[in-house]
C-alpha cells in the first residue's frame, strides 16, 4: 500500500481545537485523523480509517482463535426485546428513541445482549448446540447528555460485543476465562499499559465483572490498586471491611446539645472537643456521622424518592458509586429543604427517618453498637452517643463514601490503596442467566430435560481503543502510533527538490513492493521543515529522509517513538525495513 500525501484527503492543523479537552481528541484532529462532524460524531478520515481497521483486525483475530464466530445485527432495533429485558425503561434517557412511519417504535443499539439470546433461541435447540460464543463489531449509540473528550465520550462509537453461551457454570467460567486471556493478547498487541480491575455490571448484568483499564490522566474511570497485593478494582466496586459490631446497650444515653455555628464537620468537632461533649475531648470527623438527602430516580418511576445516606463524617458521598449500587436508578443531591421543613438542613440525625418513612442507607463502617456525634434534627443542635442499633435501625448498608489514598485493602488487609486513574477500554460480565431466563432460551439435555443457558458478555470499545493509543503513545509534537496500530509502517520525507523528491518516489514504491504500508511526502511546494513537522504529528513508527547524505549514498532512518536517528545506505534501507 502507498499513499501519497499530494492526493490523500489529509489536512494537519498547526492549531489545537476549540473543544479539544484531551490530548487524543487535540491530535487526533490536528493530524488529520478525524473531523468533528455533530457533538459527540466524528468523521473518520483516510488515516483515522486504516487506525481504526488495524485494531478492529486485531480484535477479530483474537476472537476468532479462542472459536469466536462473528455476526452483524442491525443498529436500527425493535422495541418489544427491550422492552421484554426492562431495558427500554432502564436506559431512559440514555438511549435514541424512534418511531418509523407506521407508528412502531424502534432505537438506535445501545448494546445488543437481547438480540444475541434470540438468535440463538432461533437456531439452536439442543444442548448438541452447545457452546457456542459470537462477536460483532458494530457502531453503537448512547445519547450522552454532554459528549466531550473526542473519542472518549461520544453518542456514536464503534465496539465490539461478544457472548458466549454455555450449558452449566463450569462452562461458563471457562469461557469467561478464554475471554479475558483474548483481552490480554489484544491489549498488548495494541501496545497498551493497561489493569484489570473488579467492576460492577451497572445495567448489564448481574455477577462477576471486570474491566480492562488504560493507563490515562484523561481517563474519567478512578481505580485503585493494592501496595501489598494484586488487588484492583474500580473506585465503585471497592468493598469497604466492616468493623466488629458491639453491643448497643452497652452504650451511655444519647444527649442532644446546642452546637451553635457548625455549619461544617471541623467546626462541630472543634467545638465538641471545646466543650468536652459526651465527656470526651478527642473528638475527630471520622467520629461523626454524616447524612447527606439525595433523589433516586428509578426507571419508569413517577416522582423520585428520597434517600438519606449516613456516611462519616471525614469522608465525601461519592455519587458514582451511589449510582452504581442502586443502578438503573439516575441519582442527584436533593436541595428542595423549603419543601421538607421535617429536614433540618445541616442537623440531621437519623433518629427520625424510619418516623419520615424515609430510607436510610449507612456506610458498613456504620455498625450495630457503634455509638456517633450527628444531627440532632433541630436548629443548631447536635447529640452524642447516638448508636447503631438502638437510636436508629438502618434500612441496609450501601457503599456510598470516597476511596481515600492509603485506605486499608479489603482484600489482603495489610497493604493501602493506591488512586490511579484510567480509560474503560474492555469490560466482562457473567451474565447468568439474566436475559436467557427473560426469553426462555433453554436446551434440551440428553435426557430431555431443559438446561438453562448461561451467557457471559465480553466488550471493547473499538473507537475508544484508537484513542486510548493516542492518549499514551504521544509526545509535545505529536503522536507516536506502536506499529501494530499505525497507519503506514514507513514515512518517506524528501527534504529537498528534484532528484530527492525522484529517489524518494522510488524508494517509496520498492518498499510498498515488500509488502509496507507506506505514506509518501510528495507534496509540492511544501517545505522541509512542514514535512518534518507533519511526518512527527502524524506519527508514524519510522521515517525515511531523502536529504543532505543522499549525494553520498544515504538515506536517513528515524525511529518516531525514540528520537533514534541513523544513516543508513540506500541501497540497505529496504532490506533493513522489510526484512
Amino acid at each position: 500500500m502507498l499513499l501519497r500525501m499530494s492526493t490523500l484527503l489529509l489536512r494537519t492543523l498547526r492549531e489545537d481545537p476549540a473543544d479539544a479537552e484531551v490530548p487524543s481528541h487535540r491530535l487526533l484532529v490536528r493530524a488529520g485523523y478525524i473531523r468533528r462532524a455533530a457533538p459527540g460524531g466524528y468523521t473518520w478520515l483516510p488515516l483515522g480509517t486504516l487506525v481504526l481497521d488495524r485494531v478492529a483486525e486485531i480484535v477479530r483475530a483474537e476472537l476468532a482463535a479462542i472459536g469466536d464466530q462473528e455476526v452483524r445485527f442491525p443498529a436500527l432495533l425493535p422495541r418489544e426485546p427491550y422492552e421484554a429485558s426492562g431495558r427500554w425503561t432502564e436506559y431512559g434517557a440514555d438511549i435514541f428513541r424512534l418511531r418509523d412511519r407506521r407508528g412502531a417504535e424502534y432505537l438506535l443499539a445501545p448494546t445488543h445482549e437481547e438480540m444475541f439470546t434470540l438468535l440463538v433461541k432461533d437456531l439452536f435447540g439442543s444442548y448438541r448446540d452447545f457452546p457456542v460464543a459470537l462477536f460483532q463489531i458494530q457502531t453503537k449509540f448512547r445519547d450522552e447528555a454532554r459528549p466531550r473528550a473526542g473519542l472518549l465520550r461520544g453518542r456514536e462509537f464503534l465496539m465490539k460485543d461478544a457472548y458466549s453461551f454455555d450449558l452449566d457454570a463450569a462452562g461458563l467460567r471457562a469461557a469467561y476465562d478464554r475471554h479475558r486471556g483474548a483481552y490480554r493478547r489484544i491489549f498488548d498487541r495494541l501496545g497498551l499499559r493497561y489493569t484489570a480491575v473488579a467492576a460492577t455490571s451497572g445495567a448489564m448484568g448481574d455477577s462477576a465483572s471486570e474491566e480492562f483499564l488504560a493507563e490515562a490522566a484523561a481517563g474519567e474511570d478512578t481505580f485503585v490498586g493494592c501496595s501489598g497485593c494484586d488487588y484492583a478494582a474500580n473506585t465503585e466496586a471497592v468493598v469497604t471491611p466492616a468493623p466488629p459490631a458491639g453491643d448497643p446497650a452497652a452504650r451511655p444515653p444519647a444527649e442532644a446539645h446546642d452546637t451553635p455555628e457548625t455549619p461544617t464537620i471541623g467546626t462541630l468537632v472543634a467545638l465538641a472537643n471545646e466543650r468536652g461533649l459526651g465527656g470526651r475531648a478527642d473528638w475527630t470527623a471520622a467520629d461523626t456521622l454524616k447524612n447527606v438527602v439525595l433523589t433516586v430516580a428509578r426507571p419508569g418511576a413517577e416522582t423520585p424518592e428520597l434517600l438519606v445516606v449516613g456516611v462519616p463524617g471525614d469522608r465525601e458521598v461519592d455519587l458514582k458509586r451511589v449510582e452504581a449500587a442502586l443502578a438503573p436508578a439516575a441519582v442527584a443531591m436533593f436541595d428542595d429543604f423549603v419543601a421538607r421543613p421535617d429536614l433540618v438542613r445541616g442537623y440531621i440525625g437519623p433518629q427520625i427517618l424510619a418516623k419520615l418513612d424515609i430510607r436510610y442507607l449507612v456506610d458498613p463502617r456504620v455498625v450495630p453498637g457503634t455509638a456517633w456525634l450527628t444531627g440532632a434534627n433541630e436548629p443548631g443542635r447536635h447529640a452524642v452517643n447516638v448508636v447503631c442499633g438502638r437510636d436508629f435501625v438502618p434500612d441496609g448498608t450501601i457503599e456510598a463514601a470516597e476511596v481515600r489514598a492509603g485506605d486499608p485493602c479489603p482484600a489482603c488487609g495489610t497493604g493501602e490503596l493506591t488512586i490511579r486513574r484510567g480509560i474503560e477500554i474492555g469490560h466482562i460480565f457473567q451474565l447468568g442467566s439474566r436475559y436467557t431466563d427473560v426469553f426462555d432460551l433453554s436446551a434440551l439435555g440428553p435426557e430431555g430435560q431443559a438446561i438453562r443457558v448461561l451467557m457471559g458478555c465480553y466488550g471493547i470499545g473499538v473507537s475508544r481503543a484508537v484513542a486510548a493509543v493516542a492518549e499514551q503513545h504521544h509526545d509535545e509534537r505529536g503522536l507516536a502510533w506502536p506499529a501494530e496500530v499505525a497507519p503506514c509502517d514507513v514515512h518517506v520525507v524528501p527534504a529537498g527538490k528534484g532528484e530527492q523528491v525522484t529517489a524518494a518516489a522510488g524508494l517509496a514504491e520498492r518498499l510498498a513492493a515488500r509488502g509496507l504500508r507506506v505514506l509518501l511526502d510528495d507534496r509540492p511546494g511544501v517545505s522541509a521543515g512542514v514535512k518534518f513537522t507533519d511526518a512527527e504529528l502524524i506519527g508514524v513508527p519510522r521515517a525515511v529522509v531523502v536529504g543532505r547524505r543522499f549525494a553520498e549514498g544515504y538515506v536517513e532512518l528515524r525511529e518516531r517513538a525514540t528520537g533514534e536517528r541513523v544513516d543508513v545506505r540506500v541501497e540497505e534501507v529496504v532490506e533493513r525495513l522489510a526484512g
